[in-house]
């Protein structure tokens, strides 16, 4: 049984059906989609539940896991879990912190080594504007990806993700995918990610030798108003 909309319990939740906190077991999950279901320990109803609904405090959900959660419904009127934690155990080992800290190491390093690009007029300004831009126009696809996956609409083809990395978005990617928690766990996406940072940090490498720095300084004078 698949809920078609995927819609994310907790944007849309309506006030509480029954206030008794229920406890059953994670008899589905997907991890790339967001969301999961619930098996029910009273009457085995099985309940829809959102990544969004889930403990920030506990690791991923996984199946088989026991969980505690309250009942809700969506706007249609469908019932739901939110609230949804581990019964025991299963707590966050502070993974999840050290890859967003890990994001932000990465952000500071790469700035600070623009800057001193930039100081040593190795590259121009305009370049970290681009690297500025592009990183928040991924962050944003991102974001929008992750929404598109709980309602089930139209997902941003992975592809589009990694040309964006390419072309120097690959910050904000870093970021989204910590703060965000989205494309951090599949490796083909990750590998493939990586793969884009390396490539276009050898671009970034080229483009402060004299002759990418003079392909750099044609490409800005055509495009320079006037």
């Amino acid at each position: 049984m698949e809920r078609q909309d995927k819609l994310s319990p907790k944007s849309t939740v309506n006030p509480l059906k029954n206030m008794d906190r229920q406890t059953g077991t994670v008899s589905k999950w997907s991890e790339e989609k967001g969301f999961g279901f619930i098996t029910a320990d009273e009457d085995g109803e099985s309940m829809f539940f959102h990544i969004n609904d889930y403990s920030h405090r506990h690791k991923r959900p996984i199946k088989n896991l026991k969980v505690q959660y309250y009942i809700s419904s969506d706007p249609k009127g469908r019932t739901c879990a939110i609230d949804v934690a581990p019964v025991e155990g299963h707590k966050n080992n502070g993974r999840e912190l050290k890859q967003k800290s890990f994001s932000l190491l990465i952000l500071g390093s790469f700035s600070l080594a623009l800057y001193f690009l930039f100081t040593l007029k190795l590259i121009p300004s305009q370049l970290i504007y681009c690297y500025a831009l592009m990183s928040v126009v991924t962050f944003i696809m991102y974001a929008k990806d992750k929404s598109a996956a709980g309602l089930g609409r139209w997902r941003t083809p992975e592809r589009t993700l990694h040309i964006l990395s390419l072309l120097g978005g690959w910050p904000g990617a870093k970021i989204a995918q910590s703060f965000l928690r989205h494309k951090s766990k599949k490796i083909s996406f990750r590998v493939t990610y990586w793969i884009t940072v390396i490539m276009n940090c050898g671009a970034l490498y080229w483009l402060t030798t004299p002759q990418g720095s003079l392909y750099l300084h044609n490409i800005l004078k055509n495009i320079k108003p006037g």
